[in-house]
């Protein structure tokens, strides 16, 4: 079945900003897989152990600690359903000089959301994590992924490459020490603008819960890769993307979609980074 190609419109004068000191290079963004009013983020390589939460306005709601877990260079959070029950997943996957020999998905449990006027806090478990190699140990930095909700993999986009690599790994992994497969080569083709340097490189990724479009975030703006039901994400990801008018962030490295794919949310590392807002227009 085809799918209406999606427009989104950037909501002009709705920047909110994140209002939390703790959240000071917000690599990776997730929109609650269950309420719309909530965002989770993570911050960059040698951050604390710990998922932010924010209301779409940007207020605080408070952090948990992810037992086990170690942020060597976390880069970007997905939120998903399996089996009914909802999930986030944790990248840590960055590697600016492409020198690690594996990486790491964390996935836990979605925590219960805060009641209005309240915040989280606390520890919460591992579900299980994923520790992954690239083929013929091969290095890249990876800061874009995101959950394919049908095949139930998980799809990744490597950053400094070019053209960018797509690989995809099962999201729950059978066997320890999976290698990732490349299923795509990907041309991300951003206007030169000589004050908007890597303007092409993929820093963040998600699809939306539908599976009818995936969105990649760069230094310059978002990039759409529309799907039909027939199509695999191989063959959408070989495609050129259709490119929304540039975000103005000063260093983009998160983008999701909300979950009822409505509306896109983009974030930037750096304290009280706005919270710039695309929204469906058909």
């Amino acid at each position: 079945m085809a799918h209406a190609e999606p427009s989104f419109l950037k909501i002009q004068g709705k920047a909110n900003t994140l209002k939390s000191p703790a959240i000071r290079e917000a690599s990776g963004l997730a929109c609650s897989a269950t309420d719309l009013a909530f965002l989770w983020i993570i911050n960059d390589s040698g951050g604390t152990n710990e998922v932010h939460l924010a209301d779409t306005n940007g207020n605080s709601r408070g952090s948990v600690t992810i037992t086990r877990a170690k942020n060597i260079d976390w880069e970007d959070l997905a939120s998903f359903t399996l089996d009914g029950k909802p999930y986030l997943l944790i990248a840590d996957t960055g590697d600016n000089a492409s020198r690690r020999t594996n990486y790491t998905f964390y996935i836990v449990r979605e925590p219960t959301l805060p009641a209005a006027g309240k915040s989280i806090s606390g520890e919460i478990p591992l579900a299980w994590e994923t520790t992954f190699t690239l083929p013929e140990g091969t290095s890249a930095d990876i800061e874009a992924v995101a959950i394919d909700g049908k095949s139930e993999n998980i799809l990744f986009l490597t950053k400094r490459l070019e053209p960018a690599i797509l690989y995809a790994i099962p999201l729950a992994a059978q066997k320890e020490s999976p290698v990732a497969e490349k299923i795509a080569e990907v041309i991300i083709d951003a206007p030169v603008l000589p004050l908007v340097p890597y303007r092409s490189q993929p820093t963040a990724m998600d699809i939306a819960k539908d599976n009818s479009t995936a969105a990649v975030i760069t230094y310059y703006g978002i990039f759409l890769f529309h799907r039909n039901d027939e199509e695999s994400w191989a063959e959408v990801f070989s495609k050129r993307p259709r490119s929304l008018p540039a975000h103005g962030l000063p260093q983009a490295e998160s983008v999701a979609f909300s979950k009822d794919g409505k509306s896109l949310y983009g974030i930037s590392e750096g304290v009280n980074s706005s919270i710039i807002i695309w929204q469906k227009t058909d």
